[in-house]
C-alpha cells in the first residue's frame, strides 16, 4: 500500500524560484546586441591559456557542442560561430542588481531571498491584489526582465520552496514556457518520478551513495521508507529526506537557510603548476591574510583550520587535505603560521595547481586570546596593528599595504585584488 501524506492541514504559500537562463553567457550577448537562446557563446576564464576553465555557456553551446560550465577551452570546437567572452565579474553584478530592482517591485525585501547571483526565491502570496495570480506574476516577471534587459528567465512555482525549487529544475528549464507549477497535489505524479537521487535538492552524489546503501534508489522508494530506518542510518537528516520526499518544507523565506555555523572558504586554481613550495607557501600566506580580515570585519574567531593541496595532473598522486583544531583566533599572524606547519608536515613535494583553505568552527569573538609565549602587550600590539592593516587596505585597496613577498615571483595576491567573486572585473 502505498502511503501519501494528508495535506489539508498543511501551510501553503505561493513561492516562485526564479533562474536566470545561462546568466553570465545570457548578458554577454545583451552586451554585444545577440539573442542569448541564438547565439554561441562562452563565458572562460583566462581564455589565453587552452586550460581555461568555462564559467558560462549559452543554451546553444550546451545542446548543439555538449560545451557546459566545467569545461576547458581546449575542448571548444573549432567553429566560427563560437564567441569566446573573458568574464565581468562587475558587470553581472550591475545587471544582477537591475533584475533585483524588477523583482521588488512584485515583492517587499522580507519575501525576497537571493539564492546565488542567478537564482532567487519570491514569496508572492501577499502580491495577488496588485498583480494578479500567481502564474499571472510570475509570467508579468518574465516579460519584464526580457523586455528591459533581454535576458530570459525561468521560473518553478511551488507550496514552499522545495516545491518551487523542485518545479525549476525538473520541468521549468525543459518546457518552452519555461515555467511550471508543482503544488501537493502533484507529488505523486510529478516528485515522486524525479529521474535520479541527484536531481532531488539537497541529495548530492555522496548523499546518493548512502540511501543507495540502505537500499534506496528512487525518491518514491525514500517517500515509502519508515523514518525511524531513515534516522537510524541517516541522523537527523533523514527524517527531513523522508518529509522533503513528500513535498513539505516549513521554511519561510523571511527565516530560511540562516546557518547556525558558518564557514569561511577560499578556493585559487593557479595559473600554472607551482614546483617550488616556497612559492605555494607565499600564496598561502596571502589567502590567508585575506581570510583572516574578513574574520575580524564579522567580529568571529574560527577553531578549525582546513586547507587543501591538490598536485598537477600530470603527478601521480592526487594532493592532501587535512585539518586541525585550534584556539578560536581571527589573528592573520597565528593562522598563517597554522597553515604554514600543516603544509610542510603533509606536502610530498608534488607541483602544486590548487590551494584551498577554509575557516569553521565559526562564532563570535569573545575577548582576546592570550598566548603563554608572548606577553599579552604583544598580543594586543599585534591585534591592533593587523586591524589597522585591515582599515588602511579598505579604504586605499590591497597595493596600498602589502608585505615585500607579494612582489615576488609566484604570488598573486596584486592580481587578484583586481578580481571580483575570483574573476576579472
Amino acid at each position: 500500500m502505498v502511503h501519501v501524506m494528508d495535506y489539508r492541514y498543511v501551510p501553503r504559500r505561493d513561492i516562485l524560484c526564479i533562474d536566470v537562463k545561462s546568466f553570465f553567457a545570457s548578458a554577454e550577448c545583451v552586451s554585444r546586441g545577440l539573442n542569448p537562446l541564438t547565439s554561441f557563446l562562452v563565458v572562460i576564464s583566462r581564455p589565453e591559456s587552452d586550460g581555461g576553465l568555462v564559467l558560462a555557456a549559452t543554451p546553444l553551446m550546451k545542446e548543439v557542442f555538449g560545451i557546459q560550465t566545467g569545461s576547458r577551452k581546449f575542448e571548444l570546437p573549432n567553429d566560427p560561430r563560437i564567441i569566446i567572452a573573458p568574464p565581468r565579474m562587475k558587470y553581472y553584478l550591475d545587471i544582477n542588481a537591475q533584475i533585483r530592482t524588477i523583482f521588488l517591485r512584485y515583492v517587499p525585501e522580507e519575501d525576497f531571498l537571493p539564492y546565488s547571483i542567478d537564482e532567487v526565491f519570491l514569496d508572492v502570496t501577499s502580491s495577488h491584489r496588485l498583480f494578479g495570480s500567481t502564474i499571472q506574476i510570475a509570467k508579468q516577471i518574465q516579460m519584464a526582465i526580457l523586455n528591459e534587459l533581454g535576458l530570459y528567465v525561468t521560473c518553478g512555482i511551488g507550496d514552499n520552496l522545495l516545491l518551487a525549487k523542485l518545479a525549476l529544475d525538473n520541468e521549468a528549464k525543459e518546457v518552452t514556457s519555461r515555467l511550471s507549477e508543482w503544488r501537493y497535489e502533484n507529488v505523486q505524479e510529478k516528485l515522486w518520478h524525479i529521474r535520479k537521487l541527484t536531481d532531488f535538492w539537497g541529495i548530492g552524489e555522496r548523499m546518493a551513495r548512502r540511501l543507495q546503501n540502505i537500499g534506496i534508489s528512487s525518491i518514491f522508494e525514500l517517500s515509502q521508507t519508515e523514518p525511524t530506518l531513515l534516522k537510524m542510518h541517516l541522523g537527523v537528516i533523514g527524517q527531513q529526506l523522508y518529509y522533503h520526499a513528500h513535498g513539505l518544507d516549513y521554511s519561510r523565506i523571511n527565516e530560511a537557510y540562516q546557518p547556525i555555523e558558518k564557514s569561511f572558504g577560499k578556493n585559487q586554481i593557479l595559473e600554472r603548476d607551482y614546483h617550488d613550495p616556497n612559492e605555494v607557501i607565499i600564496v598561502i600566506k596571502e589567502m590567508a591574510e585575506e581570510m583572516a580580515s574578513r574574520l575580524r570585519n564579522h567580529f568571529v574567531d574560527t577553531n578549525k583550520v582546513f586547507l587543501n593541496i591538490s598536485y598537477s595532473k600530470y603527478s601521480p598522486i592526487r594532493g592532501f587535505k587535512h585539518q586541525m583544531k585550534v584556539e578560536p583566533t581571527n589573528s592573520s599572524k597565528t593562522l598563517k603560521e597554522i597553515l604554514e606547519m600543516i603544509f610542510w608536515e603533509y606536502y610530498q613535494n608534488e607541483p602544486v595547481r590548487v590551494i584551498a583553505i577554509s575557516f569553521g568552527g565559526i562564532a563570535l569573538k569573545r575577548g582576546l586570546q592570550l598566548n603563554l609565549f608572548e606577553s599579552p602587550a604583544k598580543t594586543i600590539q599585534v591585534e591592533r596593528l593587523e586591524r589597522t592593516i585591515d582599515k588602511i587596505r579598505k579604504r586605499y585597496g590591497y597595493k596600498s599595504l602589502m608585505h615585500a613577498s607579494s612582489l615576488t615571483n609566484g604570488a598573486t595576491g596584486i592580481k587578484r585584488s583586481t578580481y571580483v567573486g575570483g574573476h576579472q572585473g
